[in-house]
C-alpha cells in the first residue's frame, strides 16, 4: 500500500493512499504510528483514505513516513474484532450471550470466557502505558485487571460487555453522523462549457462525449478530473491539498474536480466525470469538518485526558483508607473522559447536519463557535443585500454609438463570467433578441474592475467608473448628466469603452432583497453592534441603498484589497467579524473574516473560500446560522454540566460502597449514551425546509 503526501505544515502532515482499507486496518495502523516517539496525534480516515499526523520533531515525522513507505499490509492481518466495518450497527449478540448463554456455561468456561474478553482491553491499556500515556484505556484495563485479581469474573464479563458495546456504539454513531453529513453535502454539477471544433456552447454534464474539451474560466469550479490541453490558469487546489495558494496549471498538467480557477482560462480533456469526481466534494468537507475543531471541543478533550490521573489518585487514596479493593475499583470505573470526548463532537456534527436540512452549510466546528461570538457583520451590497438577479433598466449610448451596439457588445463580453451583474446584461440582450457573434479575442477578467478584450484590433472594456476612468484614463464627463440621473435613482452604472473612448452606459437596477431590511433589524436585536455595507458603487448610489436598508455605516468605491483591509481593521479593534459576500471580488474578505458567508448562487470561488453557505439564497438563513451556533454552544455546555453532575454522583456512590463496580460501569455507560442522544437531538424547530 503506497502513501503520498498531499499537504504539510510544520508539525502536521497529511498523506493519502489510492488503496481502499477498512476500520480494522486503520485502528492497527494508528496504533503502530502512535507508538513512534514524538508522534503527538494520529487520525486515520478510511472514508477518505487519508492519514493525518501531528508530530513534535522532524525525526518523528521521518520515522512515520518510513513506516508508511515500507509497506503496512501486515496491519490487515491484525484487525481488531470489535471494530465495526462499513455501516454495520453494533451487534447485540454479546448482550444475548451474557444474559442467556453465560449462565449455562460450566464455571471453568466462565473464567476462561472472562479472561478471553478482558485480554483486548488489557493489551490496549498496557500499550498506552508503554507509550507514556495515562488515558481512559489504562483506566479500563486497571479496573478489569483488579476484578480479575479479585476473581470477580462476573464483573469482568459485565465490564467487557459494556465497554465493548459502548465503544462500538460510539464509533458507529460518529461514523453514521459523518456519512449522513457527507451525503447531504454531495453537490452535483449540472452543466459545463465545452468546445467542439471551433464552437463553444453549454451542455448538461451527462452529455459529455469523448473528444469534448471542457472550458473553465476565472472564478469557476473545475467540474471534471482531467488533463489541461491548452491555456494556462492559477488553480486553487485547497479542496484537494488544503493549500490555499494558487498553483499554475498548463498543458500536460492534471486538474481535479472541485478545485477552482482563480485566474486564466484552460481547456480540459476529461478523465473522470460524474460519480468518479463528486466524491471529492465529500472528501473535502469531511476532512475540513473533522480538522476544524471548535475551541470548545479541544478544551473538552484536553480536560477529559487531564481527569484520568486524578481518577487513579482518588482510587489509590480510597484503597489506602478503606483497604477495600471493591470501592477502589468502583472509582476507576467512573471516568468523565468518554462522555466528554464523544458528546462535544456529536453536538457539532448534529448541528452541521441540521444546518444542511435548514439550508445552511457550516464547514467546521470552529465556525459554529465563531457564529456564537460574532459582534460585527459586514455585507457586500451587490447580489447579497440586493437580489441575486439584478436587471438592466437603461442602456444609454454615447454620441456616435447606437443603443443596440452598446448592449450587444456588452453582452458579448459579459457572457463568460458568472457574476449576477454580468448575467443581467446577457439576459437583457436575450430578451431583446440581440444575437451576437464571437468576434472578439480572448477575454480578460480584471478582478473587481471589469472585463477587457480586443475587437477588430481595438481594445474594448466594460466595468466600473474606477476601472474605465481612473485605471484606463478614459474621460466620462461627456455623460455626467446621465450618470448623475442613474446614480441618484440608486442604480449601478456599467461603463463601456472602445479604444479609449466612452461608448455608453448601462444602468443596473439592483432591487433590495425582500428580507434584507428585516434581517438587518433582527441582527440589531441580537446584539450585533456594528453593521457595515461595502460596495464598489459611488458615494451617491451607496448612500441611496444604505438609506433604504436602514444601514448607517457604509463604504463606497471599495476594491477587493480594500474589503480585506476593512475586515482586518475591524479585527484590530477587537471585533469578531462575519462577512457576507457572493462575488469573486469578495473572496479576500471572506477569507480574512472569522466567519465568511456566501450564497449558493454566488461565484464558485466565493463558495470555495466561505465558511458558511446559505443554500436557498435567503438572507434569513444567516439568522438561522447564528442561532445554530448559539444553540450548539449551549448544548455543549449543558452536556458538560450533566456529565460532571451524574458522574460525580456515581463516583460518590462508589466511594461510599453504595454502588458495586458493575453498577458503576453500567450507570457510567448509560450516562455516555444519554448525553450522546441528547447531543444528537434537533436544535432548531422543524420547518418545511427540512
Amino acid at each position: 500500500m503506497d502513501f503520498f503526501i498531499v499537504h504539510e505544515l510544520p508539525g502536521r502532515i497529511r498523506l493519502r493512499t489510492p488503496t481502499e482499507f477498512n476500520y480494522g486496518f486503520a485502528q492497527n495502523l494508528a496504533d503502530r504510528l502512535d507508538a513512534i516517539a514524538g508522534i503527538e496525534g494520529v487520525r486515520i480516515n478510511p472514508r477518505t483514505k487519508s492519514v493525518l499526523l501531528l508530530y513534535a520533531s522532524v525525526e518523528a515525522r521521518n520515522a512515520a513516513c518510513r513506516l508508511l513507505a515500507s509497506g503496512v499490509e501486515d496491519c490487515a492481518a491484525e484487525q481488531a474484532d470489535n471494530i465495526p466495518e462499513n455501516n454495520d450497527r453494533p451487534s447485540l449478540f454479546p448482550l444475548f450471550r451474557y444474559l442467556f448463554v453465560r449462565p449455562l456455561l460450566p464455571f471453568p468456561l466462565r473464567i476462561f470466557s472472562a479472561f478471553l474478553a478482558g485480554i483486548p482491553f488489557l493489551k490496549k491499556g498496557l500499550s498506552a502505558l508503554l507509550h507514556g500515556k495515562v488515558n481512559v484505556d489504562v483506566l479500563d484495563a486497571t479496573a478489569i485487571g483488579v476484578s480479575l485479581a479479585m476473581r470477580d469474573y462476573k464483573t469482568v464479563s459485565l465490564l467487557t460487555l459494556l465497554l465493548g458495546f459502548g465503544e462500538a456504539l460510539q464509533m458507529w454513531t460518529r461514523k453514521k453522523s459523518l456519512d449522513s453529513l457527507a451525503q447531504s453535502l454531495a453537490l452535483n454539477v449540472d452543466a459545463v462549457w465545452v468546445r467542439r471544433g471551433e464552437t463553444e456552447f453549454q451542455i448538461p454534464i451527462d452529455n459529455l462525449e469523448e473528444g469534448d474539451l471542457v472550458i473553465v474560466r476565472a472564478g469557476s469550479a473545475i467540474p471534471v478530473d482531467g488533463e489541461v490541453v491548452s491555456g494556462e490558469a492559477s488553480v486553487n487546489q485547497a479542496s484537494m491539498t488544503g493549500e490555499a495558494l494558487g498553483v499554475l496549471r498548463e498543458p500536460g498538467a492534471s486538474v481535479f474536480a472541485g478545485t477552482v480557477v482563480e485566474e486564466g482560462e484552460i481547456a480540459i480533456r476529461p478523465t473522470g466525470v460524474g460519480d468518479g469526481t463528486r466524491i471529492q466534494s465529500i472528501i473535502r468537507f469531511i476532512e475540513e469538518s473533522e480538522s476544524l475543531k471548535a475551541g470548545v471541543q479541544g478544551k473538552a478533550e484536553r480536560l477529559a485526558d487531564a481527569v484520568v490521573p486524578f481518577s487513579f489518585l482518588l482510587a489509590g487514596l480510597v484503597w489506602l483508607i478503606t483497604r477495600d479493593p471493591v470501592r477502589a475499583t468502583g472509582v476507576l470505573l467512573v471516568d468523565y473522559s468518554c462522555a466528554l470526548k464523544l458528546a462535544t463532537p456529536l453536538a457539532i456534527l448534529t448541528a452541521m447536519k441540521e444546518g444542511v436540512k435548514h439550508g445552511v452549510v457550516v464547514k467546521g466546528g470552529r465556525f459554529l463557535e465563531a457564529l456564537n461570538t460574532v459582534d460585527t457583520v459586514v455585507f457586500d451590497k451587490t447580489g447579497t443585500l440586493t437580489e441575486s438577479r439584478p436587471r438592466v433598466v437603461d442602456v444609454i449610448p454615447a454620441e456616435g454609438f447606437s443603443r443596440t451596439e452598446v448592449l450587444k457588445l456588452a453582452a458579448c463580453l459579459e457572457e463568460h463570467f458568472p457574476h449576477p451583474v454580468a448575467r443581467a446584461v446577457v439576459r437583457k440582450a436575450e430578451e431583446e433578441s440581440l444575437h451576437h457573434r464571437e468576434e472578439h479575442a480572448e477575454v480578460e477578467y480584471i478582478v473587481a474592475h471589469g472585463v477587457a478584450s480586443q475587437l477588430h484590433g481595438k481594445k474594448v472594456c466594460i466595468g466600473s467608473r474606477h476601472y474605465i476612468h481612473h485605471d484606463e484614463g478614459i474621460p466620462v464627463d461627456c455623460m455626467d448628466k446621465e450618470i448623475t440621473r442613474l446614480t441618484d435613482m440608486g442604480h449601478s452604472v456599467l461603463y463601456l469603452s472602445i479604444e479609449k473612448r466612452l461608448a455608453g452606459l448601462i444602468g443596473i437596477e439592483d432591487p433590495i432583497r425582500d428580507e434584507s431590511v428585516a434581517v438587518i433589524q433582527n441582527l440589531r436585536k441580537r446584539g450585533i453592534r456594528r453593521i457595515l455595507m461595502l460596495t464598489g458603487d459611488d458615494e451617491r448610489t451607496a448612500a441611496a441603498v444604505a438609506a433604504k436598508l436602514g444601514i448607517t455605516e457604509f463604504r463606497a468605491q471599495v476594491l477587493p484589497e480594500d474589503k480585506a483591509a476593512i475586515i482586518r481593521e475591524l479585527q484590530a479593534e477587537g471585533r469578531t467579524v462575519l462577512m457576507v459576500g457572493d462575488g469573486i471580488n469578495d473572496s479576500p474578505a471572506l477569507s480574512a473574516s472569522e466567519v465568511g458567508v456566501t450564497l449558493r448562487d454566488g461565484a464558485d470561488l466565493a463558495r470555495e473560500v466561505a465558511d458558511v453557505v446559505l443554500m436557498d439564497c435567503d438572507l434569513q438563513r444567516l439568522l438561522t446560522a447564528m442561532e445554530l451556533g448559539r444553540l450548539t454552544i449551549r448544548r455543549i455546555h449543558s452536556n458538560f454540566g450533566i456529565i460532571m453532575a451524574l458522574n460525580t454522583c456515581f463516583l460518590a456512590g462508589g466511594l461510599s460502597g453504595m454502588l458495586q463496580p458493575g453498577a458503576s460501569a453500567m450507570l457510567h455507560n448509560l450516562t455516555t449514551v444519554g448525553v450522546s442522544i441528547n447531543a444528537m437531538r434537533p436544535m432548531l424547530p422543524y420547518t418545511e425546509q427540512a
